[in-house]
């Protein structure tokens, strides 16, 4: 026969689940703290640790032999609740005022809580000291509070910036100028353009084995003149330059190995450029680092080498007054390609961007396959050619041989002067440096109450110091000309100085920014 359930009897709570009725400290009841536990099913109680709750009649299931009930467990009931601690006593016998009806009262045991008391640690003297410091700044920061909200009544001397509302720190704005420098009366402007360049007769033999040393004017006569950049020739093996009384280390190896150990990663040996090529000939332009400032602005510079006649001369003679321009020259203009890669070489030293043929208006000559002639280290402000490119591009005809003073250098610096001599317009080396400047902005607020009186000694006169004038009693006006920027000490950090005084009285206000730049 199917198994079916008519109802449940019982008194307690019906049950939900399989559990009807809810636990308490003292019993399973119904659904209050009172009452049995109703019957689920095959069971119609549960075990508190008083017993058992009341438990509804089992129910009724007609033609079904039910099994017999089985004997519960008992399960020791475990509190939740953590013991409290236990504090310590103290045993007070309280003896009664006798009375009349009892003469004889028996005395009152109490057990009264003892305080536990942790004894206060004595202060070490560096302790009492720093104490005493940190209330006397607390005490100081208190007062100048006080002082600034108070309205001033004889004006002030100082004001104290609140550094919320008066003080702005950390802006950063990029600036780029023109790398170059020109000296006129003493005055050294920037400029992008160089269209005319120097060497010097002072600098000596020795170092010209190495580089050539660039200058805006001829140094020899004009006091003012200032180096722009240098002119380096390298190669790896040491080829084209002598390598007497330099124990067999030729300044053209040691110039390659220079710029090698500046500039690549360790386990790099060689320059190697866009197109995968590599080189053992170099040649580099390093600019002065007063010139370039924080660094050269990528995008922003264009060089024109013009075509040298070193076709028509033999290697290893084409050296000194052999190193000229060719007849009709060609000229290459080269510029980086910064603007046009997705994805930045950065390396140990800066950012890494590609030397290419093109200019500054027009962009890279032939952008779907460039001609890469060298790299460019912006943060370095370093320009690294590659020697073969402009062996087959310019006919530079670098000389090869070995302890042979090729004088490789002069070949570069001949190529970019002679192309500023055929058109220094549009021939010209342009560059732009750039820099991250950062600032603090303070801001001055000067109310009408303030500042209305001046210290300069023609505001007073005679031995009492009486007003110069009656009306600077009581409509005093000043003017504004300076800002000073003072320490805690009240010791002169910075000036600001005004464009033009700002007239200043007790009806008129002043706001004045001023920036310090890091």
């Amino acid at each position: 026969m199917a198994l079916q359930r008519n109802s449940f009897r019982g008194g307690g709570g019906g049950g939900s689940n399989m559990n009807g009725g809810e636990f308490n400290d003292n019993q399973f009841g119904g659904n209050s703290n009172l009452g049995g536990f109703g019957g689920n099913f095959m069971n119609s109680g549960f075990y508190n640790d008083r017993g058992f709750g009341g438990g509804g009649a089992a129910p009724f299931f007609p033609n079904f032999d039910l099994p017999p009930t089985p004997t519960p467990i008992r399960t020791p009931f475990i509190n939740p609740r953590p013991p409290r601690p236990i504090e310590p006593v103290e045993t007070v016998v309280i003896t009664p005022t006798p009375t009349p009806t009892n003469p004889t009262p028996a005395p009152i045991v109490v057990e009264v809580p003892v305080a536990i008391v942790t004894p206060t640690p004595t202060p070490t003297p560096i302790q009492t000291q720093i104490d005493a410091a940190a209330a006397s700044l607390a005490n100081d920061i208190v007062k100048q509070i006080i002082t600034q909200a108070q309205p001033p009544e004889n004006g002030r001397i100082f004001s104290r910036f609140d550094p919320a509302n008066d003080v702005v720190e950390n802006q950063k704005v990029f600036l780029t100028t023109g790398l170059f420098s020109n000296t006129t009366n003493g005055v050294s402007v920037n400029q992008a353009t160089m269209s005319i360049l120097f060497t010097s007769s002072l600098q000596s033999v020795s170092s010209k084995n190495y580089y050539y040393e660039t200058w805006n004017k001829n140094p020899a006569t004009s006091a003012d003149a200032e180096p722009q950049f240098s002119i380096a020739y390298g190669h790896r093996r040491g080829s084209g330059s002598s390598a007497a009384g330099t124990l067999n280390d030729s300044p053209s190896r040691a110039v390659y190995s220079q710029y090698r150990l500046l500039l690549l990663n360790p386990e790099d040996t060689q320059f190697t450029f866009k197109d995968g090529t590599s080189t053992d000939a170099i040649f580099a332009i390093n600019f002065n680092r007063a010139r370039i400032l924080e660094k050269v602005d990528p995008g922003n510079w264009q060089l024109v080498l013009a075509q040298l006649s070193g076709s028509t001369v033999a290697n290893n003679v084409h050296t000194g007054s052999n190193v000229k321009l060719a007849v009709n020259p060609s000229f290459i203009s080269l510029i980086d390609d910064s603007g046009d890669t997705t994805q930045d070489n950065v390396t140990t030293v800066g950012r890494v961007v590609n030397v290419v043929s093109g200019s500054i208006t027009a962009g890279i000559f032939n952008p779907s396959a460039p001609h890469y002639y060298g790299l460019v280290y912006p943060d370095m402000g370093i320009i690294i050619l590659d020697g073969n490119k402009l062996n087959t591009s310019a006919s530079f005809n670098i000389v090869t041989g070995s302890n042979i003073n090729g004088d490789n250098a002069w070949k570069l610096l001949t190529s970019i002067s002679g192309a500023m001599t055929v058109d220094p317009l549009n021939y010209s080396f342009q560059s732009r440096n750039s820099i991250v400047r950062t600032s603090a902005h303070y801001f001055v607020r000067v109310k009408n109450g303030e500042y209305n009186f001046s210290n300069n000694p023609t505001f007073v006169t005679g031995s009492e110091g009486t007003f110069s004038q009656p009306t600077f009693l009581n409509d005093p006006t000043v003017y504004i000309t300076t800002v000073g920027m003072y320490n805690d000490r009240q010791e002169l950090l910075a000036v600001g100085k005004l464009s033009q005084p700002i007239q200043k009285s007790f009806s008129k206000e002043s706001l004045i920014k001023v920036r310090l730049d890091f």
